[in-house]
């Protein structure tokens, strides 16, 4: 068995607050770097078929640059991962108003979402295996959300990859979608467009959305869709075609729809560079996930080692409920009540062809 070692390192100060890099090595087989500031997935390398390791997340070489107004690079995303639409939503006869920082939509938490807090960081060693344990208490009203919300974060790392395992409780209903918003290039070049990439996605049905992205509420099929990614395709295939819903998300970013009835232990989704050999596979007990190819990068952000991030310099797909879902009572219910405990759990796992 490969003995990991973890590092501990300063990474800066956030009002006061130390903010520390935690830097783990399987020697050969895996490194990664993750930081208490968002819970961020600063780094991740994982071989070729060569045994090469490159970086294959984006993200930026100094806590600075994630101060700023970033697209939440390698970050936890909460306490509501994706869009609400005119932050708007109802619960238990009450109405809330959320901060609009996505043109007329809510996203991804707020102003200052879970992405841009520092969290409690605890690093445990064992049986072969690193744990990151980062732990947030969100107090009542931040950012617009009822009830005071206790939520663990572990990352899990083996020489294989990573497991994201999500738990929170409230003192008051709430609303809660928890996620991992990190940009995978499996070239590991970020100069290099993922259009080159082969994409699974075990699913059936995906969300179409409006032209404010927005789920219009219907389940719609993905056959004789450019959205059929039920057996490996390229992702550049069919990106650039005259379709309605890719100009509504400017590129992919919709939500695709997992069977209920799956097993929640079995691979949902895989993502293949052919040239590179990488593959990575996700399993999740997420109903959803959502496939975003960096559409808005505008090669105006200088990341790591000084390269400008560009359209389709990486893609995410990140496991979650639904966009909107406070919103259509047909979707998977996203209130999280008193007494009870959310839990989650999401694994990227990589190998090579």
């Amino acid at each position: 068995m490969i003995q990991p070692v973890v590092e501990v390192s300063g990474f800066g100060e956030v009002e006061g607050q130390k903010v520390e890099l935690y830097t783990i090595t399987f020697p050969g087989k895996l490194e990664a770097g993750i930081t208490n500031y968002g819970g961020i997935l600063t780094s991740l390398k994982v071989p070729d078929k060569t045994g090469k390791l490159d970086d294959i997340v984006l993200g930026y070489d100094h806590l600075e640059e994630y101060l700023k107004e970033t697209p939440y690079f390698g970050a936890i995303v909460g306490r509501f991962a994706n869009r609400i639409a005119n932050g708007k939503f109802k619960l238990g006869g009450e109405k809330y108003k959320l901060a609009l920082n996505s043109g007329l939509n809510h996203i991804h938490g707020g102003i200052v979402g879970f992405d841009k807090v520092v969290w409690e960081a605890e690093p445990k060693v064992e049986n072969g295996k690193v744990h990151i344990i980062l732990t947030y208490t969100s107090p009542d009203g931040e950012e617009g959300y009822p009830g005071t919300l206790k939520t663990k974060v572990t990352y899990t790392f083996t020489q294989n990859g990573l497991t994201i395992g999500y738990k929170a409780t409230t003192n008051k209903p709430t609303i809660l979608n928890l996620t991992q918003h990190s940009y995978f290039n499996l070239s590991g070049s970020f100069s290099h467009a993922i259009l080159d990439h082969e994409l699974l996605l075990k699913a059936n049905q995906f969300l179409p959305i409006n032209k404010h992205q927005i789920p219009t509420g219907k389940l719609e099929s993905v056959t004789l869709t450019p959205f059929d990614f039920t057996s490996f395709k390229t992702i550049g295939k069919e990106i650039g075609l005259d379709d309605k819903q890719l100009k509504n998300g400017s590129g992919y970013d919709h939500c695709w729809v997992f069977d209920e009835e799956r097993n929640v232990e079995e691979v949902v989704a895989a993502l293949h560079h052919p040239q590179s050999g990488r593959i990575m596979e996700v399993i999740t007990t997420e109903p959803g996930i959502q496939f975003y190819t960096s559409n808005f990068l505008d090669n105006s952000i200088p990341g790591k080692k000084g390269v400008f991030y560009k359209k389709h310099s990486a893609l995410c797909l990140e496991t979650q409920h639904f966009p909107d879902s406070p919103n259509h009572t047909n979707f998977p219910s996203v209130v999280l009540m008193p007494g009870n405990t959310f839990m989650s759990s999401t694994t990227y796992r990589f190998s090579v062809k």
